[in-house]
């Protein structure tokens, strides 16, 4: 019985991780990354707001313990080129089993002021996206169930994507709204084999939140948030309800944690993964770290996942424009 149990859980986690890596080809995960101080993961448009260059490195381990899952690392940096303009540059590599993902996106965004008293902000951006993917088959094994590997695949298969992203943020004094649609362009089949994964790609992200003082001259910010994201080939979705708080000290240092809860739209109390969050910026040095803890059936095989991150900001240089200057902490 514990054989077949085995086999049976191994099977299991082998359709799970392959489920997951269907969604996510092309479209690679966004966990925690952007609750640490870098909201340019999420979208193009929060281009050079900030008085620094702000570079971001994150790892991602997913799902430590279970062979074949899903690792990441990337890196972003952005700044502001002009009084109310910003770009960027991001760079990741992606591996989910046998599935290698590596590509970057080049963003650019500009910044307006709606309301210069009422500290009322409209920002647009756009990324070019490439996109590499491929298929390794140096692991590909043949089994008693399959004397013989799939013979569409006698390479490693590989193909690449050319793509955009667009969006707009609006922000009014602590709050802000950011709409975005990632992969706008249909995915390219001419170089790999793959009749059950959709060729549209298009999936849109909001993400909000405000930011509040705490009482008095206490240093204390508070920061509410939720990120919702939608593929429109099928039309899943998950959301993510987040909160943080930093506490900052005369120097403009600052400590911070956090939670996030993540789940799909469909089952807000079935959530796919729950964890805090603990940062801190020393001058120009940041780090962060994020544990998820798995709350699905993968959750006795595994140690959760864990998110890495860390950063410099330098070249400080305050802005003219009060749209992409540093927002007042206390």
């Amino acid at each position: 019985m514990s054989k077949i149990r085995n086999h049976l859980v191994n099977l299991f986690l082998v359709l799970f991780i392959g489920v997951m890596g269907y969604g996510q080809e092309l479209n690679l995960p966004v966990f925690t990354q952007y609750l640490a101080d870098n909201n340019f993961v999420v979208s193009p448009t929060f281009a050079g707001i900030g008085d620094n260059l702000k570079l971001r490195a994150n790892g991602l381990t997913q799902w430590v313990g279970i062979k074949g899952a899903p690792d990441n690392q990337s890196v972003y940096g952005d700044i502001r080129i002009a009084d109310r303009t910003g770009v960027g540059l991001s760079f990741y590599n992606d591996r989910n089993g046998n599935t290698i993902q590596t590509g970057g996106k080049l963003s650019f965004a500009h910044h307006l002021i709606l309301d210069y008293y009422a500290k009322m902000y409209l920002s647009f951006g756009i990324s070019y996206n490439i996109n590499n993917f491929r298929i390794d088959i140096n692991n590909f094994n043949t089994t008693y169930q399959n004397p013989t590997i799939d013979p569409a695949v006698t390479d490693d298969r590989r193909t690449t994507n050319h793509n955009f992203d667009v969006g707009v943020l609006f922000r009014l004094k602590g709050f802000f709204f950011s709409l975005n649609a990632n992969n706008i362009l249909p995915k390219n089949f001419d170089d790999l084999i793959r009749l059950q994964e959709p060729n549209l790609l298009l999936n849109y992200q909001i993400y909000s939140g405000y930011t509040f003082q705490g009482p008095g001259k206490s240093g204390l910010e508070f920061e509410p948030s939720v990120y919702y994201q939608m593929f429109s080939s099928d039309k899943r979705s998950s959301t993510d309800l987040n909160f943080k708080f930093r506490k900052y000290n005369r120097n403009e240092d600052y400590f911070w944690a956090g939670i996030s809860y993540r789940f799909l739209n469909d089952q807000f109390l079935k959530p796919l993964n729950i964890g805090p969050m603990v940062g801190f910026s020393k001058g120009i040095f940041y780090f962060g770290y994020a544990y998820q803890i798995t709350t699905n059936e993968l959750s006795g095989y595994n140690s959760g996942t864990h998110v890495v991150t860390i950063g410099l900001n330098f070249l400080q240089g305050i802005s003219n424009c009060p749209c992409t200057q540093d927002p007042v902490h206390h």
